[in-house]
């Protein structure tokens, strides 16, 4: 190998390592944010808190997130992940309507259902009506993104005259609302615990065939 490759190797070597350890960073600093958060609400955890303990500095943290409501926009479109992840997979036309929107609706129950995603509701509930903008930030990052990308899915079986729906906007809505309905609520309350495996597929099982009943074109091809 000439001088001039092996050195072009090297810097390749060391990108990928400081890429590497810049996303371990990343998501130590948001492991932190999140513990802070959740242990004293988000007016009371603060920036100089989070970098005593996940490291780093100000400047890292304002210039990767923004500041604290960037990174309380972070924790919430990670905790997402999974359920985006899924919807995206759901635009694959092969799979059914039925099939998308009950994988869809397990993986956003499964995630409300988490510790965090428990705890950032929590944190809205008592926070958001003192934080406006808080309230809707995690609104535009959180429930209303994920509305949206489901009412992009329906828009596509709309075109393909799979469903009949005046507004994709609002059945998608109307879905995300079901899911995130009064079992929801209830774990939010501590009323009762995080619902088991079998509930929630009954739950969410429920929640699509009460949306294609509405949707579901009857029309001959």
């Amino acid at each position: 190998m000439s001088t001039t490759k092996m050195k072009t190797s090297a810097r390749a070597v060391g990108k990928t390592r400081a890429s590497a350890a810049g996303r371990a960073r990343s998501a130590e600093i948001l492991r932190v944010a999140a513990k802070m958060f959740f242990k004293h609400g988000y007016a009371g955890a603060s920036i100089d808190a989070i970098i005593a303990e996940a490291g780093g500095s100000k400047r890292d943290i304002y210039g990767e997130f923004g500041g604290k409501e960037g990174l309380f926009a972070a924790i919430v479109r990670d905790n997402l992940n999974t359920a985006l992840g899924t919807l995206a997979s759901g635009m694959d036309e092969s799979k059914s309507l039925q099939e998308t929107l009950f994988d869809f609706g397990i993986g956003l129950a499964e995630v409300l259902s988490t510790p965090t995603g428990l705890n950032l509701y929590r944190i809205i509930v008592s926070e958001g009506v003192r934080f406006p903008a808080l309230a809707k930030l995690f609104y535009d990052s959180g429930p209303g993104l994920v509305a949206n990308k489901l009412a992009e899915v329906l828009e596509q079986r709309k075109r393909a005259k799979e469903i009949d729906v005046a507004d994709c906007h609002a059945a998608a809505d109307q879905f995300v609302g079901m899911i995130r309905g009064n079992l929801h609520l209830a774990v939010i309350l501590r009323i009762r615990p995080a619902p088991r495996p079998d509930e929630l597929q009954a739950f969410v099982s429920k929640a699509v065939a009460t949306l294609l009943h509405g949707i579901v074109s009857t029309r001959k091809a």
